[in-house]
């Protein structure tokens, strides 16, 4: 990959930059791959369920981490999204949990905190017995609504999932496509879900030599189609009639040509999580954060519709200090590196999902 000039200058006028500064502009040479367990200090687990395919995803901040969100869907459900708000108290999180099974899978969030207490990670509120002291983890969550795909409706993630994600959670890179919370995630349900695909869940990062490092992960379970905005190729959603091409709802739509179907329980939404090594307070993260959901609209085509529940959460380890002079330029390039990582994360899963006879995989249709 060519060196990138900083904010789009020739690479002449990079020499009046500090050296933090034209840093930015040698991305990686293999660009945005990787995993967001790459941000030191994140940790991420699956626990993914074998008598229908939903589960749940956590990720956890083991020294906490800064907190954001962004919230764009028409059709969210979520947990402890509003302390996140920057004007409200609480500062850190401790995990952000990515759950199937609609609002019954917020219950995995239960399990999560259980794992917290025992480790006595949370939000501190007074001393306990024996030197022990008391917490609160805060562990904010979302969900997406695979119920019925591939099974019983009543079986979704529990408390137990939550816990046992945990468990599971390593800094090494996390199985991507039909995996936690991306188990019973599909995609292009606009023509019906007689016409849809595999999702999955996906992850990305990006690290530069002054070192910042950008991770996102995304269970991709949209109603629209997804893009590869790298390659400019569609890539999987909505399939034709004789299910062995892609439709392009979008093509569709500004044609005329598209009715909308009632949609059924096998819905949408797609949730995301970045992770930076910046040092960053909850307003700064969450204008990174926000950012960073325009990934959803550069893979996912249509998006934030009346259907999906799109959410993405922040989470900053703050362990790379940024001088005060860099801080309001490393916040515009983090977070346009963001929606990049994020994009990559929704087509990553995609392009790892493995197909069902409901709904074939994008390497199945030659993507």
């Amino acid at each position: 990959m060519k060196r990138r000039d900083f904010f789009g200058l020739p690479a002449i006028a990079l020499a009046g930059m500090s050296a933090y500064a034209r840093d930015f502009a040698a991305e990686a040479e293999t660009g945005p791959t990787g995993a967001i367990t790459d941000v030191a200090g994140i940790k991420v687990g699956h626990s993914t369920r074998t008598d229908r395919p939903t589960g749940c995803t956590v990720l956890i901040a083991e020294d906490g981490a800064t907190g954001a969100v962004d919230q764009r869907g028409g059709a969210p459900g979520t947990r402890e999204t509003d302390l996140l708000n920057p004007v409200n108290s609480v500062q850190k999180i401790n995990a952000i949990l990515l759950s199937g099974g609609s609002a019954y899978g917020l219950a995995a969030a239960d399990g999560v905190m259980r794992y917290l207490e025992e480790k006595n990670l949370g939000y501190y509120i007074g001393p306990g017995k024996n030197g022990a002291k008391h917490v609160v983890p805060i562990v904010p969550a979302a969900i997406m609504i695979d119920l019925g795909y591939g099974g019983d409706w009543n079986i979704r993630p529990t408390a137990e999932n939550g816990y046992q994600a945990c468990v599971a959670a390593s800094n090494k890179p996390p199985q991507q496509g039909s995996a936690g919370a991306g188990a019973g995630a599909t995609v292009g349900k606009l023509l019906g879900m007689a016409h849809m695909m595999k999702g999955g869940f996906g992850t990305a990062s990006v690290q530069f030599p002054n070192g910042v490092v950008i991770g996102a992960m995304a269970v991709t379970n949209g109603a629209g189609d997804v893009w590869d905005h790298i390659r400019g190729k569609l890539i999987a959603g909505a399939r034709t009639e004789d299910g062995h091409h892609l439709a392009d709802v979008m093509q569709l739509m500004r044609s005329g040509k598209f009715a909308m179907p009632r949609l059924s329980a096998i819905q949408n939404t797609t949730l995301g999580a970045i992770a930076v090594n910046v040092d960053l307070n909850k307003a700064q993260l969450t204008k990174v954060t926000q950012m960073s959901t325009d990934g959803y609209a550069l893979a996912i085509r249509p998006v934030h519709t009346p259907f999906d529940g799109d959410t993405i959460f922040g989470a900053a380890t703050g362990k790379l200090k940024v001088p005060a002079a860099e801080i309001d330029r490393t916040i515009a390039i983090v977070g346009a590196l963001a929606a990049d990582v994020m994009a990559r994360a929704i087509v990553s899963a995609v392009t790892h999902a493995k197909g069902s006879p409901q709904a074939p995989s994008a390497s199945e249709l030659g993507a």
